[in-house]
C-alpha cells in the first residue's frame, strides 16, 4: 500500500487584509514539521499542493527543512479551500442567522463559520456562490483520486481544512455534518496519515502534531 501524508498549511493571517499569507507563527510550524520528517527519515516521492499562496509556502518551508529534498510538485486547485468571506457574504442576507460580527474575534469566527457550514451543506444559503457543497465534495473526491491514480510509495499533500476534512469524511462514509465537526478541529500544520491503493484509501491517524509535542511548543498550536 502506497502512503499519503496529508497536512493542513501553516497559521495563516487571520484578521489581516490579505489572508492568503503564513505568519510567522505558521512558517515556524512549516519548519518544524519538514524538520520532523527529517528526523524520521521519511522521503516523498510526489508533492501536492493546492494553488493557494499559503500552501505553496508552507510546502517550501518543509521541504526547505527536509534539506533540500528534489522531487515533483504538483498544484491542484482542487485542494484549494471553499470561499469562506464569499459563504459570509450569503450568510448575511440569511435571516435565520444570527446578527454577530463573524470576525470580531476567533470565538465568534468560528461560531459563525460552524452555522455558515451547515447552512451551506444544507443549501440554505441565498444568492449566488462561487460553489454548492456538492460541488466542494465533488472536487475534493476528485482530488483525492488523482492522487490514488498516482501509484506511488508516498506522497505528501499540503491543503486547506475544509478539504481535510471533506476528505476524511468521505473515506469513513460520514454525513456531512461530520465533515464540518472535523473542520472545526483541524490544527495548523497537523497531518494526517492515510494508506491507499488506486480502489481504495484508509485512515490511519488524523489531526496530528507529533512536531509540537514538545512543552516549549505549545504555544504554537493553533487553528487559524
Amino acid at each position: 500500500m502506497a502512503e499519503l501524508y496529508l497536512v493542513r498549511h501553516g497559521q495563516a493571517s487571520f484578521g489581516a487584509e490579505n489572508y492568503d499569507e503564513l505568519s510567522p507563527s505558521g512558517r515556524t510550524q512549516s519548519r518544524w514539521l519538514g524538520e520532523y520528517f527529517a528526523q524520521q527519515a521519511l522521503e516523498f516521492d510526489r508533492v501536492v499542493i493546492g494553488t493557494m499562496r499559503r500552501h505553496e509556502q508552507t510546502a517550501d518551508a518543509i521541504l526547505w527543512a527536509m534539506r533540500g529534498l528534489r522531487t515533483d510538485v504538483v498544484r491542484d486547485a482542487d485542494l484549494n479551500e471553499y470561499d469562506f468571506r464569499a459563504l459570509f457574504a450569503a450568510r448575511e442576507q440569511s435571516a435565520s442567522t444570527s446578527d454577530a460580527a463573524p470576525e470580531s474575534s476567533p470565538k465568534d469566527f468560528y461560531k459563525a463559520l460552524k452555522q455558515t457550514l451547515h447552512l451551506w451543506s444544507e443549501d440554505r444559503l441565498p444568492g449566488k456562490l462561487p460553489e454548492s457543497w456538492a460541488q466542494f465534495q465533488a472536487r475534493v473526491e476528485r482530488a483525492r483520486q488523482a492522487i490514488q491514480r498516482m501509484g506511488r510509495k508516498r506522497v505528501l499533500v499540503v491543503s486547506s481544512g475544509g478539504p481535510i476534512s471533506v476528505f476524511t469524511q468521505q473515506i469513513l462514509q460520514a454525513p456531512a455534518a461530520a465533515s464540518i465537526a472535523l473542520n472545526m478541529q483541524i490544527r495548523n500544520s497537523s497531518v494526517s496519515q492515510y494508506v491507499f491503493n488506486e480502489q481504495a484509501m484508509s485512515l490511519v491517524s488524523f489531526n496530528v502534531l507529533p512536531h509540537l509535542e514538545q512543552t516549549d511548543r505549545r504555544e504554537f498550536v493553533t487553528y487559524g
